[in-house]
């Protein structure tokens, strides 16, 4: 699959194919794991435009307080809860 975004955006999406199934993480932490630990809204931002959900796995990716968040693949949050309920996490 050939990528298509900004650099930015890329990086991002890249990150989140790491994500291992099961597992999630926070905004917070993948602004980290890029080394951008002061970008938590563009990578949120970047998040949000990710037009490859399910496939690059942005549903993996919650709010610091524990919240889903949002999910821009087709279904919306409906679809972010039972991704993460077919993987075995329940928020």
């Amino acid at each position: 699959m050939i990528l298509k975004g900004t650099k930015f955006q890329l990086k991002v999406w890249k990150y989140l194919k790491k994500i291992p199934k099961g597992q999630i993480r926070t905004y917070s932490d993948v602004a980290k794991a890029i080394n951008k630990p002061n970008s938590v809204r563009a990578v949120a931002n970047a998040i949000g435009k990710n037009p490859y959900a399910p496939k690059i796995p942005c549903h993996r990716v919650i709010r610091s307080d524990g919240s889903l968040g949002g999910y821009s693949g087709k279904g919306g949050i409906n679809t972010k809860r039972k991704l993460l309920k077919s993987e075995g996490i329940l928020l």
